[in-house]
Formats: structure tokens, sequence, C-alpha cells
């Protein structure tokens, strides 16, 4: 992976936020919402949404439906200030162990969910690291 990697999120527009998000039953516990990683059939490597708008405290959910491996890592550049550690803490099995890097889903069903649980509010860019130079690249915005 050349350069720094950004945050793993989809961002978008309060349409998109109502209806990618399903209640949680837990709690004190955000919306969780779910971003598709695919190859379309046009040959395209995409995250859709490729913009998604969330709130503080909520949840995202990435699945693995076709094309894969595919991840989640966020370009530490390209989010907010005070993220980095909120997102490390938050993603589970990270790749190498890096930072603001997830797992590989290998196959179709695989998903990686990072909770946004005291996470700054503003604008996460994010990339799968094996289809990068497909610009397989997303945003998540955390936004009240």
């Amino acid at each position: 992976m050349a350069g720094v990697l950004a945050l793993v999120a989809c961002g978008g527009t309060d349409a998109a936020r109502d209806e990618g998000a399903a209640a949680d039953t837990t709690a004190g516990v955000g919306a969780v919402h779910e971003v598709r990683m695919l190859l379309t059939e046009g040959g395209d490597y995409v995250y859709q949404p490729a913009e998604l708008t969330i709130r503080p405290g909520d949840r995202v959910r990435w699945v693995n439906v076709s094309g894969g491996p595919h991840n989640v890592a966020f370009y530490a550049a390209r989010i907010p200030p005070g993220a980095l550690e909120v997102l490390n803490a938050a993603m589970p099995e990270r790749l190498g162990g890096q930072d603001l890097v997830g797992k590989l889903l290998m196959d179709d069903g695989a998903t990686y969910e990072i909770s946004f649980a005291g996470a700054p509010e503003g604008t996460y860019a994010y990339l799968c690291t094996p289809h990068e130079m497909m610009g397989m690249q997303a945003t998540l915005i955390v936004a009240r």
C-alpha cells in the first residue's frame, strides 16, 4: 500500500442515512448502516453507497458481495483530528495490526463492522486496499 491509509466508512445524505439504517435493539446504541462491497457487471470495484452520512454512535457494517477480497482502510490524512485512536480501538482484527486497516473479507457474505461511538464529527475517506488502484474509494460523514 502506497501512502497513508484512511478511514473506512461511507458517507452520504439524510436520505442515504435513513435508507441504509436499521434500528438497533440494544439500549444506547445507534443505527446500523450497511455498505456493500462489489464488482459491478461493468467491471467497476465499488462501495455502495459511495457516500454515507451517519450520526455519532452509529455503526457501519461492510458486506463483501462480489469481487473480493475487500476491506476497509481509512486515509490517516483524511479523517478528523482525534479519530485515529477511536477508529483503531473500534476496528476488530486490523490487517497486520496496521493503523486504520481492516481485515480482508475473503468470502461473499463476509462482514466487517465498526462502531463510531466517540468518533469526532467530520468526513472520513476510505478505500479497499486490494482495489485502490481500480478506484474503490468512498466517504463516510459523521454528523449530528
